[in-house]
Parts: structure tokens; C-alpha cells; sequence
């Protein structure tokens, strides 16, 4: 029994140091590994297509330092999960270098340098693969002679008040990053419009025959989808002694049978110059209002009665009759509107007559909570009302989208319109926005893997960007998906344990 228990004892601390190892990391936060007894170095570098973070330990002559390089394609802020990377470290003419042929694991490549003299030098990382290629260049890089050398080789990393949240965590989740940009943001008035379907996109079918009506199926309601060319209902006038379909078609066949017949006749007749050219004329003239008769009376017409067809794809908006009622010809049975409600109309208080005699643009929300705006899709402004009345104390604006719109004909959606002189401003998307009582913050990404949460002042909001005031400076870069369980991050009460499983 004491063999079998010291025999325990000896898997389980197996098992622990196999552990702690797979998940090495120093005190400071960094990633074991070659030259980890070392304090460590970080660089984060962004590109047009990747972002680079990437850490190692401080160069020193004559030791070998491995970098553990995180590559993060910027298009869905996804790992790079394939292709190869080269690092070199070069000054003026001379250099090494080192090529791994695949990621370590996901989005994680580990190469490895041995400087061999001291000196000020440039990184350079260049990575290929089947879907993008990109090169990568940190300057000022310093190689130290001894670590005695080594004063302060670390860069700033843990701030005071710093989030840590690593890579492994962002590239499971939706989560992206944007830079500060400068766009010309304008004048914005914030209301609301109604989709609605252009007149055009509008049809009202009605009776073609006297008689009554059977629905073709049984969930032809309000809202119900329709198909160009589907038989929507019959009326049949069958068992009526007057206005009977069916009898009036056997008489316009026979009208057209014997017309036709007629025409034949006297157009030979005409041809031999037996016949004058006016009875010829008589003769046509009675023939063809003959067959249009008979050909209006026998479209869509079956055994039992004459179909009504839908003339487009759409939706039922209203229903005029019910299955089995009598009707007259030319009685209204249903008004079918297409897909595209794509006429906004817009409400604007009065006070805003001044704006919209200059106004620039419209962002709407095609899809609930993505914006579009008309210049962006080719849409266009149609009109703008003058004058208001006491049943309607609003100004009126409608405008034409050129896109596909989800949202149902007669549903709202938030509207901006923009006016005026358009100014150059810092801009993030309005997704990065942090919301306290009425203040804003961002989460704004420091380096690879740490983070800070920074109060903002906001102007302007023009569709999807919103203009910062105070708080950001140009160029610096910020979470604009996944921020906010970056904030729950900060107020777990601890910093996140800084160690990969590599």
C-alpha cells in the first residue's frame, strides 16, 4: 500500500509540472519560452490587412530569444491560421533572419533569432499565405552587448488601470478594432421616416367577369406572400341566365369563326380585284375587334370559370371580398404591394425649414441597426414639403432608396439627415460607443493585448460613425466590436492571468 500511494504521488506531480509548463508564463505577465529568464519586450503594429503583436526577450549578443509573433487578419479580426512567416532583423546592408513554414497554433507563429553584434536594428516580419501576403517593419530595435548592458529594454505594457485581455479570448468572439479616422462630418437632424411602397410597385386587382369567387387556397390573408403568375382565385358565372361567361365565349367563338372566315374569303376575293378595297377593310375591321373579344373572354378562363392571376411577387395588403361572394365586373379584389418599400417618408418638425433648404444626405436603417445612407447607394431626395397645416404640423421629406429593404411597408426606422458645411473630424464608428447616464467611453487598445477604458465627448452622428470631440487622438485604435466584454473584463476586479497555452 505505501508503494502503491508514493506511486500516486509521483503521476500527480508528473501531471502538475506537465501543467504549469504548458502554461508558463514569468510574473511580469510574458511568455516563457527561450530567453524567458529575461525581461521581455512588446510591439504592437497595424496594418491595412493584419495586426502584429508580438513579444521576446530582450536581444543580446550571442543569446537566442524566440519570439511568439500573434498575427490577427483585421477583415472579422480572425487568427491567421495558415501560410508562413519570415523575421529578420537587419542594419544597414547585413542581417539574419529565420522562416517558419506554419503557425505554432492558431494565429501564433515562434521563430527564433541569435543576434551576433550589438546595435540599433530593424524587425521585419513578413508573412504569405493563400489568402493575403504583408510585410511588417518595427524600427528601432536595440541588440545589447551583456545583459549588463540591459537598463530598460521592456516596454510599457501594464499601465496602472490597464485590461488585459488576450488574443485567444478576442479571436473566439466577434470582436473587432478600428483606427481613429478623419472624415467630413456634417449638420445632424435626428428623427424618424415610414417605409412605404412607391405607387408604381402598387396593384389593385379587380373582377374581369360577373360571378362568384373561389379562393384558390385557404391562407390567401392580409400579409400572405404571392407569386407573379399564381392563381389567386376563379369566379365563375356558371348557372347564370345572365352575364354568363361561359355562354358570351361560345358566341364570341362563333363571332370569330365566322368573321374570320369572312375576312378570308373577301381577301382572296380583293387579291383577284373581284371586290373593292373598302368591303375588304369592312370585312377585316369586323374580323380582328372579332378576335380581340374572343381572346379577352378566354384568357386565364378554364371549365370553371375565369382565373384571376398575382402580376408580380408580393405580399396581400388588403383583401376586398370573401370566398364565395357575388361580384360585378371591375369590383375590387385585392391590393398587392412588391418587396421594395422603398419610399421613406420623413417627419420633420418646422422648426428645421432653414436645414433642409441645404440639406446633404439621408442615413437610414435598410436593416434594423446597420445604416446606409442615399449618396452611398445611388438613392436619391424627392421632395420636401413647404408648408404645414393644423392637421399637420410637420415638414414632410421623401426620399427613394436604391437598395433591397427588409423592413415591412409601414414599419419606422431612425433617420439622420445631414445639412449644411461638412467639417473634417475625428470619427469611430458609432458601435464603440460605451454608454453611462448619458456619458460615453471607449475601450482604446494600448498594445496587443492590453486595453484601457477612456471617457470621450461626442458631436455629430452621421449614419454608422460618430464624431469625438475630446479623448481620442488621430490614428490611435479602438475596440468597435466586442468593447463591451472588454468592460466586463475591467470589472472582474483582477487582471486577466497573462498565460497562453502554446
Amino acid at each position: 500500500m505505501k508503494y502503491i500511494i508514493l506511486l500516486m504521488v509521483v503521476i500527480m506531480a508528473s501531471c502538475q509540472t506537465n501543467h504549469e509548463e504548458a502554461h508558463a508564463h514569468k510574473p511580469d505577465g510574458s511568455h516563457g519560452g527561450e530567453g524567458s529568464d529575461r525581461p521581455t519586450v512588446d510591439y504592437t503594429v497595424w496594418t491595412k490587412k493584419t495586426e502584429l503583436f508580438v513579444e521576446f526577450p530582450v536581444l543580446i549578443v550571442g543569446k537566442t530569444s524566440r519570439f511568439t509573433a500573434h498575427f490577427t487578419v483585421l477583415d472579422k479580426h480572425q487568427p491567421l491560421r495558415e501560410g508562413s512567416m519570415t523575421v529578420s532583423m537587419v542594419k544597414g546592408d547585413k542581417g539574419i533572419r529565420q522562416t517558419v513554414d506554419s503557425p505554432a497554433s492558431e494565429g501564433i507563429f515562434k521563430p527564433t533569432l541569435k543576434p551576433n553584434t550589438a546595435g540599433i536594428y530593424q524587425l521585419i516580419f513578413e508573412i504569405e499565405t493563400p489568402i493575403l501576403s504583408d510585410k511588417i517593419i518595427i524600427e528601432g530595435v536595440q541588440v545589447f552587448n551583456s545583459e549588463e548592458e540591459v537598463i530598460s529594454a521592456q516596454r510599457e505594457e501594464g499601465q496602472v488601470g490597464a485590461i488585459s485581455f488576450l488574443k485567444e479570448q478576442a479571436w473566439k468572439m466577434e470582436f473587432q478594432t478600428d483606427a481613429v479616422s478623419k472624415e467630413i462630418i456634417y449638420g445632424t437632424i435626428a428623427t424618424a421616416g415610414v417605409w412605404k411602397t412607391p405607387l408604381s410597385d402598387s396593384k389593385i386587382l379587380v373582377a374581369t367577369a360577373n360571378g362568384s369567387v373561389a379562393f384558390s387556397a385557404n391562407n390567401l390573408t392580409v400579409g400572405s406572400r404571392v407569386k407573379e403568375g399564381q392563381i389567386l382565385l376563379t369566379i365563375s358565372s356558371s348557372g347564370l341566365s345572365e352575364n354568363n361567361l361561359g355562354t358570351e365565349l361560345v358566341k364570341a367563338k362563333a363571332a370569330y369563326d365566322q368573321t374570320k372566315a369572312e375576312y378570308e374569303r373577301k381577301k382572296q376575293l380583293y387579291e383577284s380585284k373581284i371586290v373593292a378595297k373598302a368591303e375588304f377593310e369592312k370585312a377585316s375591321l369586323k374580323y380582328q375587334v372579332a378576335q380581340t373579344n374572343y381572346q379577352t373572354l378566354q384568357a386565364d378562363y378554364l371549365d370553371d370559370g375565369k382565373q384571376i392571376l398575382a402580376p408580380c411577387d408580393g405580399f396581400i395588403k388588403s383583401v376586398f371580398i370573401e370566398n364565395g361572394q357575388y361580384l360585378e365586373q371591375g369590383a375590387p379584389l385585392f391590393s398587392i404591394i412588391t418587396d421594395n418599400a422603398s419610399l421613406l417618408e420623413i417627419q420633420v418638425s418646422s422648426d428645421y425649414m432653414v436645414e433642409l433648404a441645404d440639406l446633404k444626405d439621408v442615413w437610414y436603417q435598410a436593416q434594423k441597426g446597420i445604416w446606409s445612407s442615399l449618396k452611398q447607394t445611388g438613392g436619391k431626395i424627392l421632395s420636401i414639403s413647404k408648408s404645414v397645416e393644423s392637421s399637420q404640423p410637420m415638414l414632410s421629406v421623401f426620399s427613394q432608396s436604391n437598395e433591397a429593404i427588409s423592413m415591412p411597408e409601414g414599419s419606422f426606422c431612425e433617420v439622420q439627415l445631414t445639412f449644411g458645411k461638412g467639417i473634417e473630424s475625428k470619427v469611430i464608428p458609432a458601435s464603440a460607443l460605451l454608454e453611462d447616464y448619458g456619458d460615453y467611453s471607449v475601450i482604446v487598445q494600448l498594445s496587443g493585448e492590453s486595453f484601457e477604458r477612456r471617457p470621450i465627448t461626442i458631436g455629430a452622428r452621421n449614419g454608422h460613425k460618430v464624431e469625438v470631440l475630446s479623448g481620442l487622438e488621430w490614428g490611435e485604435v479602438i475596440v468597435s466590436k466586442g468593447a463591451y466584454q472588454v468592460k466586463m473584463a475591467s470589472m472582474s476586479g483582477q487582471v486577466s492571468a497573462h498565460g497562453h497555452a502554446h
